[in-house]
Order: C-alpha cells, then sequence, then structure tokens
C-alpha cells in the first residue's frame, strides 16, 4: 500500500499493490507542468543510491522525453545527504523553467528550504516522496508552489473519502495522509476479494484479488491489472496557503 517503484509486484504471483506506481503519475505531473506552467527546460535530480527514488527518476526522465522538455542538467545526490545547496548553485546557474526531484521526504524538506534560502524561485516538481504532510510541517513557506503528482488528494469529494476523513480525524485527532488512504483502501480491496465467493484460502484470496475491477474505495475505482498493480485516476497537487490543492 505504499511503494510505488518499478518491479515490486514481479517479485511473486502473491504481491499485489493499490499504490499507483511512479510511472502512472510522473507522466501526468510532467504534462500539467508543461501545460499549466509553460515547463520548456528543467534541471533533474535524484538520490542514485535508492530503489524508489532512481525508478522514480527514470519515470521522471522519459516523461520528459514525450514531453519534448529540454533537461539542462541531471544531478545526483544520496539519500543521507541534508546539504544541497552546492547541487543547487548548479541547478540555479542553468536558468531553467523548473527543478524536477525524485528524492525522499527525508531529502525533500532540507532541499526546498535551501533552494528557496539561495535565492530559487522556479517551481519544484517533485515525485511521490514530496506527497507528506511531513513536507509543507517541515519546509514551511517555502514549500509553497512545489508540485507534486499524487495518488489521493484530501480535498476530494468522493463520498467514501469524506466519510474516511471524518471518522480518521475523530479516531486519532490529526488527518489522514495518502498512506494512510491507501491502507485503508487495501482493506476495502482485500475486502471485496474475500467476498466474492471466495474460499478463504490462500489460492481462492489471490484468485479474487486478481478480479478487482472498478471497485469503489476511497482513492477512487480501483482496478487490480494483469500486472496486480492498481489503476485508477491520479491528481497533480501544488502547495498554496499551506496546503496541498489541485493545480487547475
Amino acid at each position: 500500500m505504499s511503494n510505488t517503484a518499478a518491479g515490486i509486484t514481479e517479485i511473486g504471483d502473491y504481491i499485489f499493490r493499490d499504490s499507483l506506481t511512479e510511472d502512472a503519475v510522473i507522466p501526468q505531473t510532467v504534462k500539467a507542468a508543461v501545460d499549466e506552467l509553460g515547463v520548456k527546460k528543467v534541471v533533474v535530480m535524484y538520490a542514485n543510491d535508492d530503489a524508489f527514488t532512481e525508478s522514480g527518476y527514470q519515470a521522471f526522465a522519459a516523461a520528459l522525453e514525450d514531453q519534448n522538455v529540454e533537461v539542462a542538467e541531471t544531478l545526483t545526490f544520496s539519500k543521507a545527504d541534508t546539504d544541497f545547496r552546492a547541487l543547487l548553485n548548479k541547478a540555479k546557474q542553468s536558468d531553467a523553467d523548473a527543478i524536477i526531484v525524485s528524492g525522499l521526504i527525508d531529502a525533500a524538506v532540507p532541499l526546498v528550504t535551501q533552494a528557496r534560502e539561495i535565492g530559487i524561485d522556479t517551481p519544484i516538481i517533485g515525485g511521490n516522496g514530496f506527497n507528506s504532510p511531513a513536507l509543507i510541517a517541515g519546509a514551511g513557506a517555502a514549500a509553497e508552489g512545489v508540485i507534486v503528482g499524487a495518488a489521493w488528494n484530501s480535498a476530494s469529494d468522493n463520498e467514501q473519502n469524506v466519510k474516511f476523513i471524518e471518522d480518521f480525524t475523530a479516531a486519532y485527532s490529526s488527518a489522514p495522509d495518502q498512506f494512510a488512504a491507501q491502507a485503508y483502501a487495501g482493506m476495502q480491496i482485500i475486502d471485496e476479494a474475500v467476498r466474492s465467493g471466495c474460499s478463504g484460502e490462500r489460492d481462492g484470496i489471490q484468485a479474487g484479488l486478481g478480479n478487482i475491477t472498478d471497485v469503489p474505495t476511497v482513492l477512487g475505482n480501483v482496478t487490480l491489472n494483469e500486472n496486480r498493480d492498481a489503476e485508477h485516476d491520479a491528481l497533480v497537487q501544488i502547495v498554496e496557503d499551506g496546503q496541498f490543492v489541485i493545480l487547475k
């Protein structure tokens, strides 16, 4: 219910996921940046020692090529890094329209903060690792304008989602994030699989999950495809006034 890197379900025939892959979300994110912001030239940054962020980088690279966006420079860092000023100064000198980053949240907060500190005011577009309230909490005003693709947004008026947010907030005194929503959707999908004439045995549950098509969940209607990966509509978000809203 959380990992979006390529190849996870290929590990075995009994592995399914309801988290949209980077390959499903990132092309929509890049297209929105081109259509809405007129992005034509970018600097790409990614952590090259982490499978998730490297997978995100590959998805970004393919999507940028598809959209005919020029990559001025590709810069790499370690997932343990916390000081990005040297790399960001290189990015600043490139005169790019935007900076694209595939990184985990631990890198996202200092990277975004330091970018604004050194005077970079171009849009920063993040992969799924940026899609967390921790980005806004940690980076504060520096997070304003950050764009990130997502499988879920709290502003969705999906009836199930509205009820889920109300119940979650009442139970835990804080709002849910995307990972809570995906975990809840995962249980909804398992419930559907088990109730559909399932024996309750291992093979029966596998068969039931293999037949998930347009199941209503807090994420929207979810289908698990032939690769056992989720398919449903993605969203592109931007941070405005301290919260993620849909980019329009």
